[in-house]
């Protein structure tokens, strides 16, 4: 569980203000000395993350944020830090103590649920602080979950456990598959992965890996090539793969080698289902069309890797995207957490396929980028757009496939 990757994790943040016990409420549920705990306000300053398994929803990343109410202009941008985690926040902790419940509070409140985050109030050190009935009777009007902790004694650490786990959204603890609901126990897949400068030495990177694995999960079997055996692989297969799998940047090569009559797509595509919303980045993808010279074109990547040589996101979807337009796009770059908070001039916003990311975070993007109007696309979408195969990689999702005809309005697409 310790290995899990953060993406697949349910992301747990405590908010709330200086000095009323995040971190010992962090220790206390970790079991570990994870976080610093003092008795001077504001001794977290940038988020500390510590996964670990908290039965029985599984593996979790607990994430203790300085307070919301700091000060000064280093406070400002501790705050700014602490707001950032509101994208990848499943599930909310809001930590007061028995008395302290103002603006800073209710605006928490109010965010949470205008992004529909589950969140639970925690009371801390009712050893020092007489609970107070009003609010306790404010917060049950409200429908906030409250649990009273001390949380240096552990003193209600296991109702808040079991708070937790009713308050899981649903979708964490059904986790989406990537392909097993397009598959039938028995198929054959076949994946297509590259070994190039990019793919890191003595192993698959991390979409590969799972699909394999989910592929497993569902009963089915998989063939794993790179580029250049697959046209051997296939001609050796006593009958048709039921689904080939590529790396987004041999679309063109493997469209060409896979027979019309078998679904073809791309990890990327599967993670921008699993990870986002494929229809909205389908719509996002059509807005190339649209792209002209001068435009402002971003590109976010979850990983903060340093581009090599033929970089996928800084040289490859650049090239072909100039190549496809006709035009000289001005690009600009993310990575990690770090998102623009002001989107408005930007044409189209191009994300990786975010198998770092756990959903929540990538559907924060998506709203942002929904709120002034930005179409967002991810990067297998693009890339089979650019090379003219855009309906052949929409192939296994009848659904995001029907949705891109409609747009364009003619029942069959020009692509």
């Amino acid at each position: 569980m310790q290995k899990t990757p953060k993406g697949f994790r349910l992301h747990i943040g405590i908010f709330g203000r200086r000095n009323v016990g995040k971190s010992s409420l962090l220790n206390a549920l970790t079991q570990q000395k994870v976080a610093i705990v003092s008795e001077i306000a504001g001794t977290t300053t940038d988020p500390i993350e510590k996964p670990m398994e908290l039965l029985p929803i599984g593996p979790v990343l607990f994430i203790d944020t300085a307070g919301i109410d700091d000060e000064g202009l280093l406070g400002k941008k501790r705050i700014e830090q602490t707001r950032i985690v509101f994208d990848r926040t499943d599930l909310a902790i809001l930590v007061i103590t028995a008395n302290n419940w103002n603006q800073f509070e209710e605006e928490l409140i109010a965010e949470f649920r205008r992004r529909d985050i589950p969140v639970i109030v925690v009371m801390n050190k009712i050893d020092l602080f007489e609970p107070n009935r009003k609010l306790v009777e404010k917060l049950a009007e409200l429908n906030l979950p409250l649990v009273k902790t001390v949380a240096t004694d552990n003193q209600g650490i296991l109702d808040l456990q079991e708070a937790i786990v009713k308050q899981t959204p649903a979708d964490i603890i059904n986790n989406p598959v990537i392909v097993g609901d397009l598959i039938r126990p028995g198929d054959l897949l076949v994946l297509v992965v590259p070994i190039d400068k990019e793919a890191p030495k003595g192993r698959l990177i991390l979409p590969q890996v799972q699909t394999i694995r989910d592929i497993l999960d569902n009963g089915a079997c998989s063939l794993v090539v790179r580029e250049r055996e697959l046209k051997s692989a296939l001609h050796k297969l006593k009958t048709k793969p039921a689904m080939i799998i590529t790396d987004s940047q041999v679309f063109q090569k493997v469209a060409a080698e896979t027979p019309d009559d078998v679904r073809l797509t791309s990890f990327s595509i599967l993670f921008a289902r699993l990870k986002g919303n494929l229809k909205e980045f389908v719509r996002g993808a059509i807005v190339v069309d649209s792209l002209k010279t001068g435009d402002q074109v971003l590109i976010a990547e979850a990983c903060t890797h340093h581009p090599i040589e033929d970089d996928i996101g800084t040289v490859k979807i650049p090239r072909w995207l100039n190549q496809y337009t006709g035009s000289m796009i001005n690009f600009n770059y993310c990575r990690g957490h770090d998102f623009p908070a002001d989107l408005e001039n930007y044409k189209l916003i191009i994300h990786c396929g975010s198998c770092m990311f756990n959903r929540r975070e990538v559907l924060s993007r998506i709203m942002h980028a929904q709120r002034v109007d930005v179409p967002i696309t991810n990067y297998g979408l693009i890339i089979a757009y650019s090379l003219g195969i855009f309906e052949r990689a929409l192939s296994p999702f009848p659904a995001a496939l029907s949705l891109y005809r409609k747009l364009h309005g003619k029942g069959v697409s020009k692509r």
